[in-house]
């Protein structure tokens, strides 16, 4: 690491000062803010990152790592061994850590993350002697086999969840972190066999063999066609490549007082001065943002661990002083304890982003000139937010999660492929799913609205229609959808693709057939920021 030039290897921990080298095109915006938070205090795992010039030379090398690399690897790993107190694949004290994409600007959840990378049937047996806790040590073999099919291999990971839903129809049970240590431990070995029946291969014994996979993988990832669809929407195309971030792993699916959540310092649906935060507990962060769950775990997170609640304020106000802008904040509760793993710029809505500027701006954490650079890319004219007039007697189907503002009258499509097809022909859509998932992005910006059966606020399909500013409503539970019959049922009422529904994301609200609009427009504002302008 003795060559500036030639570094490649970051690491990063609490109270340490940041290089002078570092930026974010250098480091990627998540290894970049990871820093100043550690250089602040802020309680976060010890980790590493890898630049993102070493991503760039891995693709146009054909997948070669530069000269020098494994050596500064090796040295990175021993410094987080040492600022850990672990061992990577130790059978006493196993370390094991996430790998993690970064780009310069954020892409949420467009690249690869790889969880409990290190995990053997050695460190497995060390994990439950270090930390008592069998049930989270099999819990967390089961996640990293699963993930390592999807990311490493590019499989779905619908036979893996049969596998768990079989299990779980067998106990009635009703989520996976109910499951034994028992029933986790069967689990587990039907992974590794499934593994190997659809790779021909065994999930890596070496713990070294598995993080350089995952390394790849993330790295690959930049490629993928939902990495390069967000970058074409967003203009990104002239960013080199994606950094990876290698963090000592924290568990919160250690029990009843750990957990995962992801927060935003402000509400970024309508600009509020409100914390916003989704949490499950005995979950890791995956459960969260991923889209394929939905609880109401974040309402009693208070209640149980309030320590942890006032915390999570504090850290809120220290973010924003930082940072000048509303945060988007990923944590995890570890027994008690909490850990940020990373905050970035919260994408919102145009509404909230013109109140969130003047906000800021009154509150003298920015300038106008902040204000300005903040809103140049606004269109002031179309500026807007739309609510509902229902006729008297109109009563909804049903209330979902509300993860935007603004209501649409559009009609549904099925499947992405559909609502491209539909608003090409000039529809105003509907895009039904059964979850938020990244994958659908060319789905989500042609329609107007995104109604899912499962997901969070905060999952990052959800992030990313907020941000373009479609109107979103997320774990509406009587919502089913039947492909086979190109129909889907909400509240008992059966509707098929092309039929018009209304979705008011202001309060949750869905109806059936078309619900008159009203606008609104921030006049008061609106006019103070022109006249900046002119």
């Amino acid at each position: 690491m003795e060559n500036k030039t030639s570094q490649y290897v970051y690491p990063i921990c609490r109270n340490k000062k940041m290089p002078a080298d570092v930026s974010p095109a250098r480091i990627g915006s998540k290894a970049y803010n990871l820093m100043r938070m550690a250089e602040a205090g802020v309680n976060i795992p010890p980790a590493i990152v890898i630049d993102t010039q070493t991503c760039a030379g891995f693709l146009s090398a054909q997948e070669q790592f530069p000269q020098g690399f494994d050596q500064q690897l090796q040295q990175g790993l021993e410094w987080l061994e040492h600022a850990s107190g672990r061992k990577f694949g130790d059978v006493r004290r196993p370390l094991l850590v996430s790998v993690r994409s970064g780009a310069a600007i954020s892409m949420p959840g467009m690249m690869e993350t790889i969880l409990n990378v290190g995990l053997n049937d050695a460190s497995l047996r060390g994990l439950v002697r270090m930390t008592g806790n069998p049930r989270m040590a099999w819990d967390s073999y089961r996640r990293l086999i699963q993930t390592y099919a999807e990311v490493v291999h590019g499989f779905h990971g619908d036979p893996f969840e049969k596998i768990i839903r079989e299990h779980l129809h067998q106990e009635q049970l009703e989520a996976p972190e109910e499951l034994s240590t028992n029933t986790l431990q069967t689990i587990t070995g039907l992974f590794l066999r499934t593994l190997h029946a659809l790779s021909g291969h065994a999930l890596p014994d070496s713990p070294q063999e598995q993080l350089t996979a995952a390394l790849k993988a993330v790295f690959r990832s930049w490629n993928s066609d939902k990495a390069v669809a967000y970058r074409r929407l967003h203009q990104l195309d002239d960013l080199a490549g994606t950094a990876a971030l290698i963090q000592s792993m924290v568990f919160g699916n250690s029990g009843a007082t750990s957990g995962a959540g992801v927060g935003f310092t402000r509400d970024p649906a309508s600009g509020d001065k409100a914390m916003y935060l989704d949490f499950l507990f005995n979950a890791q962060g995956e459960d969260v943002v991923a889209g394929h769950r939905s609880d109401h775990s974040s309402m009693h997170l208070e209640t149980v661990l309030p320590e942890v609640m006032v915390e999570l304020h504090k850290v809120r106000d220290l973010l924003e002083t930082l940072f000048s802008d509303m945060q988007d904040f990923e944590f995890t509760v570890e027994n008690e304890r909490l850990y940020l793993l990373q905050t970035r710029r919260g994408n919102r809505t145009p509404w909230a982003g013109l109140k969130i500027a003047m906000d800021f701006y009154r509150e003298g954490a920015i300038d106008e000139q902040a204000v300005m650079e903040r809103l140049q890319d606004y269109d002031l004219d179309t500026l807007e937010r739309t609510s509902f007039a229902p006729p008297p007697g109109s009563e909804p189907l049903t209330r979902a999660t509300p993860a935007s503002i603004g209501s649409v009258v559009g009609s549904i499509a099925l499947s992405p492929a559909r609502a491209i097809e539909m608003a090409q022909q000039g529809q105003a859509v509907i895009l039904v799913r059964e979850s938020t998932a990244t994958e659908d992005i060319s789905g989500i910006a042609a329609a107007q609205g995104l109604l899912t059966a499962a997901g969070f606020r905060t999952s990052h399909a959800s992030v990313v229609a907020r941000q373009m500013g479609k109107v979103c409503l997320v774990g509406c539970h009587e919502l089913s959808i039947d492909q086979t019959r190109n129909c889907c049922c909400i509240a008992g009422q059966t509707f098929t693709e092309g039929d018009l529904l209304s979705l008011d994301g202001n309060c949750g609200a869905i109806y059936a057939g078309e619900i008159p609009l009203v606008h609104e427009k921030p006049d008061e504002e609106i006019k103070l920021v022109r006249s900046w302008r002119n």
